[in-house]
């Protein structure tokens, strides 16, 4: 492994193709332009199991499955602070949340942390990002860029720019994908290799599709997850207590569309105060969106006076899956608009292309939205990679791997020198079929965001394949531990299950040694404990 923490594709070469001089010069003397393009496309909250090369059950991705059918799909890609603003800091800096400094959405981002665009672009790189950072009005290391101010607008949305702001009309994932091929048509320096961050908001909560989708998406029926009436009998009080179930949490006016005034009308009380997201359409849209939603908000009224718990909650998942998917199918269509400029501009062969999320999300498993927690669906994220002439296609890869893996795979791919103080590890050994050398055998979590919005507890843990033992603390002090081969859905903690006593032994003294190879600890943990106070 140490071999490649030195980020030099050639040291990989003579490794992997062995002494065969022409071949060595030849790498020595190819052009800054040789050096592989890389394409990193992330959307915000894309569960999973919406991305049909995963799971076909809700929605068909062709485009996305694209990347993973030329390249690689991993089945065992995780986060490491399941939260929209520390995941993306993770990314750029390839350090934990309590070493970049950036735990929660609340608190800034250490603008002194070096990224990996930085060394990108001090190592010949053009850089450009476009679409959702979620932080950070001027991000560094990059010659262009067009990002959205904090969570940005679906519709008609405000974008910053090196030379101010300015809003574009029309639906925020189609104007990313413009800005984006854009700058690849006429900006995009021929002679240097570039890194594009081509970044979505969607399918970030409130759910907004564009028109053709939310007119497709609407008259669409989904199944119910196994684990929507979830009763959480074997956990602790941090699931019992989590604010994020579709019931009692999700907001009939912002989330499920109704308007507030069928709301007022059927005198129902709202755990979530969240109005309208509707405020940037114009007439002309509205005019469209009510055509759609208003027969909506017309058959709730006809509905509701029969309805109870069960069937309450079964109306708003589906109103919730309607439009949460909207998005996505929106997302995939965009995605093959980049991956066809590239083909069409014999770019492809020498491009790596990243597809993820900044973390998973819940569909309606355990009865929630949202993410937070380290249970698999939150924690879990979608990774598909390509790069041709090094990934095989079409293989899937199940070893541990994290959104920390990014900064170091990107510099190692570019041939530059990781900082020895980056956490990850390279993905490179993975992609080209020199799995060997990996050993990592867990991956660790920590959420910080408490007490905040969905009241999600603080928490810390490790995975490994087989087992998951997370401790929750500051106002509790609880373990769970979960067989991950046996119990994949997650809903019989085992903590003290005797069977599964030598398991927990052996799982909290790996946790130890995880947390101190990360530099963590009960020192840190009371550090941000009081940094809320």
């Amino acid at each position: 492994m140490k071999l490649f923490k030195l980020g030099s594709l050639f040291i990989y070469t003579l490794l992997t193709v062995g002494c065969q001089n022409k071949n060595i010069v030849k790498k020595v003397e190819q052009s800054p332009t040789q050096r592989p393009n890389i394409i990193f496309i992330m959307s915000d909250d894309h569960a999973y199991q919406a991305i049909s090369a995963y799971d076909k059950t809700l929605i068909n991705t062709p485009n996305i499955d694209r990347i993973a059918n030329e390249g690689m799909l991993f089945t065992n890609a995780s986060v490491t602070n399941s939260i929209c603003a520390p995941s993306r800091a993770v990314i750029l800096t390839g350090k934990h949340s309590h070493i970049n400094g950036k735990i929660d959405n609340l608190s800034h981002f250490d603008t002194t942390n070096v990224t990996f665009p930085q060394i990108l672009q001090k190592a010949g790189y053009q850089t450009a990002m476009f679409g959702k950072l979620h932080f950070g009005n001027n991000p560094k290391g990059f010659d262009e860029f067009k990002i959205l101010p904090g969570q940005g607008d679906y519709y008609n949305p405000k974008f910053i720019t090196q030379k101010g702001d300015t809003i574009i009309d029309g639906y925020v994932t189609d104007i990313t994908t413009d800005l984006t091929l854009d700058w690849m048509k006429h900006r995009r320096d021929p002679n240097k290799p570039f890194m594009l961050m081509y970044l979505h908001k969607a399918p970030h909560r409130a759910w907004l599709p564009s028109e053709k989708y939310y007119k497709e998406y609407t008259q669409k029926t989904f199944p119910l997850p196994e684990t929507l009436f979830d009763d959480y009998k074997t956990r602790g009080s941090a699931a019992k207590s989590a604010e994020m179930g579709i019931l009692k949490h999700m907001s009939l006016i912002n989330d499920n569309k109704l308007t507030p005034a069928t709301v007022k009308e059927l005198n129902i009380e709202q755990w979530s105060q969240l109005g309208e997201s509707l405020y940037t359409l114009n007439a002309e849209q509205r005019a469209k969106w009510d055509a759609v939603y208003g027969p909506i908000n017309e058959d709730f009224k006809k509905r509701y006076p029969t309805m109870n718990d069960s069937t309450l909650t079964v109306w708003k998942y589906q109103r919730y899956l309607q439009d949460y998917l909207g998005t996505i199918a929106s997302v995939d269509d965009n995605v093959g608009r980049v991956l066809d400029y590239l083909d069409e501009e014999q770019l492809a062969d020498n491009t790596i292309v990243v597809y993820t999320s900044d973390q998973g999300f819940y569909l309606g498993e355990h009865g929630w939205f949202d993410k937070r927690f380290m249970y698999n669906e939150s924690f879990k994220t979608p990774l598909l990679i390509k790069w041709p002439n090094q990934i095989k296609p079409g293989i899937t890869e199940d070893e541990m791997v994290q959104n920390l893996d990014f900064a170091q795979t990107f510099l190692e791919v570019a041939g530059v020198t990781a900082p020895e103080d980056m956490q990850g590890e390279s993905l490179v050994p993975l992609l080209t079929g020199n799995k060997a050398v990996w050993d990592r055998d867990a991956v660790y979590y920590h959420y910080y965001e408490y007490p905040a919005e969905h009241a999600v507890k603080r928490h810390y843990g490790i995975a490994t394949k087989d087992y998951k033992i997370i401790h929750f603390y500051h106002d509790v002090n609880e373990w769970e531990l979960y067989d991950r081969l046996n119990d994949p859905k997650e809903v019989n903690n085992v903590i003290n299950d005797p069977k599964y006593a030598q398991v927990v032994t052996r799982m909290k003294q790996k946790l130890q040694e995880t947390r101190k190879k990360y530099k963590d600890s009960e020192e840190l943990d009371w550090k941000y404990i009081e940094s809320y106070n």
